[in-house]
């Protein structure tokens, strides 16, 4: 229990030193664009360097096909990419969604809101229905739980302060 504790808080820490982790995308939390629990199949894992193989984003479990916008912005990108439908949001502050695999009607140019439906998701990406969901800026891949709040910052603190910890193992939301 308490090396899965470290673990995490060890992980956050190093993901909270990456340059350009700490702004949100328009100053708040995205809004989660599948439907059903919010489960994290596959987490992040950034490369070590840019051409490096490494999971760019975050596999999303569906409860359904419906997919929403995480935040305002207008649609850079709307097509095929390596034989699958990509739909790319940017958003505030320079940051770019990408969502597939994502049928869509939508075209380059075009506005969304936060929540609106933008898309069908289509089968094909994991084993059970999921949405790969990525997060860039400045060409720079982020973990998209920096804008969905899946990650809770590290906070150091004295030993022997007497404040409760939260158990890792708490039931709710799981985002690891």
């Amino acid at each position: 229990m308490f090396r899965r504790a470290a673990l995490a808080v060890a992980v956050g820490l190093v993901l909270a030193a990456l340059p350009g982790t700490r702004a949100q995308a328009g100053g708040e939390h995205w809004a989660w664009p599948t439907e059903g629990r919010r489960i994290i199949l596959k987490p992040f894992l950034a490369p070590p360097s840019p051409y490096a193989a490494g999971h760019r984003g975050v596999d999303l479990a569906a409860g359904g096909t419906t997919v929403r916008a995480p935040a305002d912005g207008v649609v850079h990108f709307a097509g095929m990419v390596a034989g699958r439908p990509v739909l790319s949001i940017e958003q505030a502050g320079g940051v770019l969604a990408s969502l597939e695999p994502v049928r869509t009607a939508l075209r380059r140019g075009d506005r969304v809101r936060r929540g609106e439906v933008v898309g069908v998701l289509l089968p094909g990406h994991c084993a059970a229905l999921c949405l790969h969901l990525g997060a860039r800026r400045n060409g720079q891949y982020l973990s998209p739980l920096l804008f969905l709040g899946g990650l809770v910052r590290p906070v150091l603190l004295p030993i022997g302060a007497g404040l409760p910890l939260r158990r890792a193992d708490a039931p709710g939301d799981s985002f690891l």
